[in-house]
């Protein structure tokens, strides 16, 4: 068996295409050499045009990081952070679509995108710690109403996780980002920048932190088709039922009418 290796996290902070020695997470930039940063993945997502590894990193502001391991790792990986601009902050878990875009959730109330493809300035050097792809961002506000007195866009929804259904497992078609909607008691799918709210009637409480889709039969339409997500709480027993109800798995599928067989 192969050992699975360990990296540093380091920003080509010289600019100069390699990794090189470094300078520490608390020491300034140095412009003859690299910088490590301190971080650690919480979603992790593998590109699947190029191989690079992205994490999603907790916090304020928090940050998604790209790791391209080159042809030699550790010795060749570098790393390249970038920081969701306000109103938005904290990404949690995330995922990532066939064309290489980023989704996660925000803990302002946001679903994001982000899209490297869209940076216009250097993606190396002295300035990139994190504030210099502003425009390589998209937010898109959760249903629900704001925090009381928050006047940012936003939401109260508290989403932890987004996965993207690359292979349109569910139905709304390929590459749709699926957010847990933990306070919505549902999952939000974002289908050409609108939310379709795949809310779980019954029991009442329904709280996800994770799904996954497959594909049965592609030759019976929607029936062979679903997607699957557990109760994730560990207190099952406030849901609607009470002392007794224990955890579930909820299957999703879409018909296309209310009335398909």
């Amino acid at each position: 068996m192969r050992s699975q290796g360990w990296t540093a996290l380091i920003l080509d902070t010289n600019g100069n295409g390699k990794r090189d020695d470094y300078v520490e997470p608390n020491e300034p930039v140095d412009p003859t050499k690299d910088k490590r940063i301190a971080a650690a993945f919480y979603g992790v997502a593998v590109n699947p045009n190029d191989g690079t590894v992205w994490g999603s990193v907790l916090g304020f502001p928090g940050y998604v990081i790209r790791l391209d391991p080159g042809t030699n790792p550790p010795a060749t990986a570098l790393a390249e952070v970038f920081e969701p601009p306000l109103p938005g902050y904290g990404p949690r878990g995330m995922d990532i679509d066939r064309r290489g875009v980023v989704w996660t959730p925000l803990s302002s109330g946001h679903i994001a995108s982000f899209e490297r493809k869209k940076c216009k300035g250097p993606l190396n050097g002295p300035t990139v710690t994190g504030k210099h792809c502003p425009e390589g961002w998209t937010l898109y506000p959760f249903p629900g109403p704001q925090l009381a007195n928050v006047t940012e866009t936003g939401s109260a929804e508290a989403s932890y996780y987004t996965w993207v259904d690359q292979f349109d497992t569910l139905g709304l078609g390929r590459d749709v980002p699926i957010a847990t909607g933990n306070g919505n008691e549902s999952l939000l799918a974002l289908v050409n920048s609108n939310f379709v709210n795949l809310r779980v009637p019954y029991p009442l409480g329904f709280y996800t932190k994770w799904m996954d889709g497959r594909i049965d039969d592609p030759d019976t339409g929607w029936k062979g088709r679903g997607l699957w997500a557990t109760v994730s709480t560990r207190a099952p027993f406030h849901m609607e039922g009470g002392k007794g109800t224990t955890s579930k798995v909820v299957k999703f599928q879409l018909r296309p009418d209310p009335l398909a067989r």
